[in-house]
This record gives structure tokens, C-alpha cells and sequence, in this order.
């Protein structure tokens, strides 16, 4: 099992995904009006087909949510994840 970690880097404005250590995704957000907009996500081709934009969505949101953010999911990923996860309406954006 691969070690995977995502962590916030706020000055890049995103929160990075890694795996065994190596940058495997990201979240790219701006912050507007005090929300946090998600722009864009991806995950690199080499790790594709894992799961991990779910896991870099879910550990994005619960990070979020315990700095009691509201966020606006921009990117269609997230905007997707959220529509299929409505235990993250508490914290979205609309």
C-alpha cells in the first residue's frame, strides 16, 4: 500500500497530493468574499485510475470544513464530487 498524503501549501493557493513522497496531484484554489473557490484539480497520468482524485477531493473538503471554510467548487471534478457526497452540503457554496 502507497503512502498518500495531502496537505495545504497556501502559498501556491493549493493543496498537493503525494504519493511515497512524490507530488502525485493537486487542488487549485483562490480564496474570494472569504470563500474558498476550487479551480481546477488533477491528478499526474502516472497515477491515474487509483482512486486518488477522490481521496484528494475528500481530504481537501474535510480539511476545509475543520477551518469551518465555505468553498465553492468551481473545477468540474469537485463540483462532481460534491454533488455525489451531500455530506459536504454544510460546507458548499452555491
Amino acid at each position: 500500500m502507497s503512502d498518500v498524503d495531502v496537505r495545504d501549501h497556501p502559498d501556491q493557493h493549493r493543496f498537493e497530493l503525494t504519493v511515497d513522497g512524490e507530488l502525485g496531484g493537486m487542488a487549485v484554489y483562490r480564496i474570494r468574499d472569504g470563500v474558498v473557490v476550487v479551480t481546477h484539480s488533477e491528478i499526474d497520468r502516472r497515477f491515474r485510475g487509483q482512486g486518488l482524485g477522490n481521496v484528494l477531493a475528500q481530504r481537501t473538503l474535510d480539511e476545509l470544513r475543520t477551518r469551518g471554510a465555505r468553498v465553492y467548487p468551481a473545477c468540474p471534478f469537485f463540483a462532481k464530487y460534491v454533488a455525489e457526497h451531500p455530506e459536504y452540503d454544510d460546507i458548499i457554496e452555491q
